[in-house]
């Protein structure tokens, strides 16, 4: 049965909840702010070095751009289908996860998903203290102190700010790029680097890979900026708006990777930042393009650890049972993830690249088979019929265990072990496949196919309608119906 809330007229500027069901009265915001925080979370230098990749590991422009485009679409779609989960949960991403794994069994896959955002923060943060080390004339290392200073502060004040840094980044970003492509057009010949084909399936395949896991790592946390829109947001709307945000700004950015690499004669790998704002010019001019990318990384990188946030809370939540997380607490945890990925990105920072590249690819292992699951449950198993008050309860529909869950999990990372191609572990079947990494594919197709044939048999956990937790309101009104309302 709805019940009709009367919703909020404030809004708090410091974000109150945290892994906490988001009443209706609560429920704020726009379809457009979904595509201008994922524009701006986009258009940044990290996105700029990944397209980068695709040539300075061998390929060449033109089959670059064709394969970082397909991988978006890819990729993008299932980061999309995660953000629509948000408004009809109004939920945090993984905390989900315990309808597939358990109460307990869900800290599995948040344990590793806080390792990938441990080393995304990281990497970006080195980006980004290069930058400022250079807009005010310290070295790399205090500019990296001063970017997490920042990160700390956004990352407390939580969900608003967030949203708002994210649609002036989308402008600024906007504004730079446009001009840094006009730079580098005036420079270089373009039409002369698209003539040069010279298709390979190994490195076409690893511009796929590139842009495909850069959007699906998207997906532990996209839900966690869409849960406070009203629960009759479209679901399909919110899928385009995440998605289009997400793709378009990517794309763009890794296009200006891809130019730039090609036309920098061996000189951008290690010199990053300095040699994308040297396309811009010098004095003024490069001092608002060092801005320009710091404040870019300011997004992505609060992102990070708002979600790395999330999924400690939720991990502690699951085994103590309902969490109050206070302010305080907040900034404690804050305090600690970005003092680790800043501890990490002060010793990594003169080995960027390399490890950077090793870092994303082997990542997906670990999340691509819990995405694949994820999704499958709520759109063709639940079909979104989520019992949202026994999330919290180790004793009732979900337990504490899933062993279907992490059994198709674990299979999923195993499965991918013969593709990987990393510094850290290469692969048996990885030389076949002309060096290229295509486990993401394997750990996206494979996990969800099972989980669905075996799934399917197993109906007892399922409700018939989508349970939400009774809000105050109803409370009033009925009673003796404490602890949950359904909704259609």
């Amino acid at each position: 049965m709805a019940v009709t809330r009367t919703r909020a007229s404030s809004k708090p500027l410091i974000e109150k909840r945290s892994i906490d069901y988001i009443p209706e009265a609560e429920r704020h915001g726009r379809l457009l702010s979904q595509f201008t925080l994922w524009m701006g979370a986009n258009l940044q230098i990290t996105a700029i070095v990944t397209g980068a990749l695709a040539v300075v590991l061998g390929g060449d422009v033109f089959w670059s751009l064709i394969g970082l485009l397909i991988g978006q679409v890819l990729g993008g779609g299932v980061m999309a289908l995660h953000a629509a989960q948000g408004p009809k949960l109004g939920l945090p991403q993984m905390i989900s996860s315990r309808v597939q794994f358990g109460v307990y069994g869900a800290a599995i896959p948040i344990v590793l998903v806080c390792l990938m955002y441990l080393g995304f923060t990281a990497t970006g943060t080195v980006l980004s203290g290069q930058a400022l080390g250079q807009l005010f004339g310290v070295s790399d290392s205090v500019g990296i102190l001063i970017f997490a200073s920042v990160i700390v502060l956004v990352t407390v004040l939580g969900y608003r700010v967030i949203h708002f840094i994210g649609r002036v980044a989308s402008v600024i970003g906007v504004i730079a790029f446009v001009y840094l492509f006009a730079r580098l057009v005036s420079q270089t010949d373009v039409g002369a680097l698209l003539q040069i084909r010279h298709f390979s399936w190994s490195s076409f395949l690893l511009a796929v890979s590139l842009a495909a896991s850069w959007q699906i790592a998207f997906g532990p946390y996209v839900a966690d900026y869409s849960r406070y829109l009203p629960s009759k947001t479209s679901s399909v709307k919110t899928f385009f708006a995440a998605g289009a945000g997400s793709v378009i700004g990517a794309q763009v950015a890794m296009i200006l990777g891809v130019f730039a690499a090609a036309s920098a004669n061996g000189q951008f790998a290690g010199h990053e930042v300095a040699y994308i704002v040297g396309l811009g010019g010098t004095g003024a001019t490069a001092a608002l393009l060092y801005f320009s990318i710091a404040f870019g990384k300011v997004t992505i990188s609060t992102l990070n650890s708002y979600g790395s946030f999330m999924c400690i809370a939720t991990i502690i939540s699951g085994f103590r049972g309902h969490l109050n997380v206070t302010r305080l607490q907040r900034l404690v945890f804050v305090l600690v993830i970005v003092g680790a990925a800043t501890l990490i990105a002060l010793l990594g920072q003169h080995s960027f690249l390399g490890a950077f590249k090793s870092f994303i690819l082997f990542l997906l292992a670990f999340f691509t088979p819990w995405s694949a699951i994820n999704l499958v449950d709520y759109y063709c198993i639940t079909r979104e019929r989520y019992d949202v008050p026994a999330l919290a309860d180790p004793n009732g529909r979900y337990g504490r265990w899933n062993a279907l869950g992490i059994s198709v999990y674990v299979f999923g990372v195993l499965v991918q072990l013969p593709f990987i191609a990393t510094k850290f572990y290469t692969g048996p079947l990885v030389g076949a496949m002309g060096g290229v990494d295509i486990s993401w594919i394997i750990g996206l197709v494979v996990p969800a196919a099972l989980y669905y044939v075996v799934a399917r048999k197993w109906h007892s956990a399922v409700p018939d309608q989508l349970i939400l937790p009774l809000e105050q309101d109803a409370v009033d009104a009925q009673p003796s119906r404490a602890g949950r309302i359904q909704a259609v």
